[in-house]
């Protein structure tokens, strides 16, 4: 293999560097993702869900539902407040340990993480704070001095009521887990639950960052996926493999390339203060292999606090086994930004001009291979002539109950292909001349450009089968 030297890698830093700003430029000019507050210079670290955007994230979700709840007996749905009692974030641990390690630069007074400062410099980021001293470490933008670490919480406060005191404080959650742990016992009493069993949740999240960045990876209002699977503490490893292996298999599922996936157990060192064991999947994103989703042992240390907290018991007696204890929890977590940016990432292809129309005057042409399950249009109708609209929006009118469509006659039709193609569309339905008399479509594939001629009667059980619904 051929040796990596300093400018190969530079290089490929980049050539990474590129793609990711392709991304999000296709993803501001196609109406997946914009700059919240943009028209008043933008809010660092906040985006808003364009059209296609929320279609993406839509699906996303409802995929993540599919598999975790609604192909399953064992497990259930939940959409707790984000407003909870504030009593909640004592027994979690949240006001005491939910901090960031903070340094500051004595010269241009930036702030750091000092845990990012330290993993830039391929050192361990668990530290002891006077270790940090020692490192030599300086500010990344003018090499100045840095201050001693301090602990930074990173919840968001805000005041229930009119009075803004002490009393009236309260926080937007940072996480949609304690929702579920503080409903265990009205989940348990209203299905008729047993154990083992999953309580899942999709809702937003809300974390002061100090450093956020690589667009939607890592911002400060962002949406999780999370579910909680409660076990006797005797099967909390058997279950943790179970769960490990049916979240990687769901991502390789709708597409993902095996390669660039990969899973990280944590060292017991960098465990968190709940965590018996903790694994997580990553991804290689442009900018990085980070992390996509954590699966974690939390054994019973969320129940045991809320119990000791709240003064109720939240034990759980297994009749058929005489023995009560409180649950183990294996939780699986992860974010719906996180995973669209992922999705945009691993489909975004470029290819040497393929529409037939005008490709002299593009280099590459951008497909986004979306798996069809995903993508935010499913059909684009498009006819061949204006003449044709009476009779190619009757076809639009009747697929668009079904599935996300869209109609689009202006251009050519090389043009139109290309449009479909950069957001994913996996299928364009040509009406033409030909149409009015043998009812029939040409259906162009996305990413085969096999084209084939379907008649419209049939277009239904065609498209059901074909795009995997």
């Amino acid at each position: 293999m051929p040796k990596t030297t300093k400018k190969n890698q530079e290089v490929e830093s980049v050539k990474l560097s590129s793609i990711m700003e392709k991304i999000v430029s296709l993803a501001k000019r196609r109406g997946f993702i914009f700059q919240s507050s943009e028209i008043y210079g933008g809010i660092n670290s906040i985006y808003d869900f364009g059209p296609l955007g929320v279609e993406l994230k839509n699906n996303i979700k409802r995929q993540w539902w599919q598999s975790m709840v609604q192909l399953r007996d064992n497990v259930v749905g939940l959409d707790s407040g984000i407003l909870m009692h504030p009593k909640i974030w004592e027994a979690s641990g949240h006001l005491a340990g939910f901090t960031d390690p903070l340094v500051d630069c004595k010269s241009c007074k930036k702030r750091f993480r000092a845990d990012h400062l330290l993993e830039a410099k391929g050192l361990k980021p668990k530290f002891q704070p006077l270790e940090f001293s020692r490192e030599g470490i300086r500010c990344p933008e003018c090499d100045g001095e840095l201050t001693d670490i301090r602990d930074f919480n990173l919840m968001f406060k805000t005041f229930m009521g009119p009075l803004e005191d002490s009393a009236a404080q309260i926080y937007l959650r940072p996480e949609t887990a304690q929702g579920i742990y503080v409903n265990f016992l009205n989940v348990l009493s209203s299905v008729r639950q047993k154990l083992p069993f999953g309580i899942a949740q999709i809702g937003k999240a809300f974390r002061n960052e100090i450093t956020p960045g690589n667009f939607i990876f890592r911002m400060r209002e962002f949406e999780q996926m999370e579910m909680q699977f409660f076990v006797n503490p005797k099967e909390a490893d058997k279950w943790f493999g179970y769960w490990q292996a049916e979240r990687l298999k769901w991502y390789l599922s709708l597409g993902v390339k095996k390669s660039a996936l990969h899973t990280r157990e944590h060292e017991p060192a960098e465990l968190a203060h709940y965590a018996k064991k903790a694994l997580d999947l990553e991804y290689e994103f442009p900018f990085g292999q980070k992390e996509l989703e954590g699966i974690h042992n939390r054994g019973d240390w969320d129940l045991s606090r809320h119990q000791k907290f709240s003064g109720q018991d939240l034990s759980y007696f297994d009749a058929a086994a005489k023995e009560k204890f409180i649950p183990y929890i294996i939780e699986t977590s992860g974010g719906v930004d996180r995973a669209a940016l992922m999705f945009l990432a691993n489909a975004y292809t470029e290819v040497e001009p393929r529409s037939g129309d005008d490709d002299s005057k593009h280099e590459k042409e951008v497909v986004l291979k979306l798996d069809a399950r995903l993508a935010p249009i499913k059909i684009a109708i498009l006819p061949l002539s204006k003449k044709l609209e009476k009779d190619a929006y009757k076809v639009y009118e009747d697929l668009r109950v079904a599935w996300q469509c869209q109609y689009d006659d202006t251009g050519s039709i090389g043009k139109r292909y290309r449009r479909q193609d950069e957001i994913g569309t996996p299928y364009c339905l040509t009406f033409d001349f030909d149409s009015l008399n043998d009812k029939k479509v040409t259906v162009r594939d996305r990413d085969t450009m096999k084209q084939e001629r379907i008649a419209i009667a049939e277009l239904k059980d065609y498209l059901c089968t074909n795009l995997k619904l």
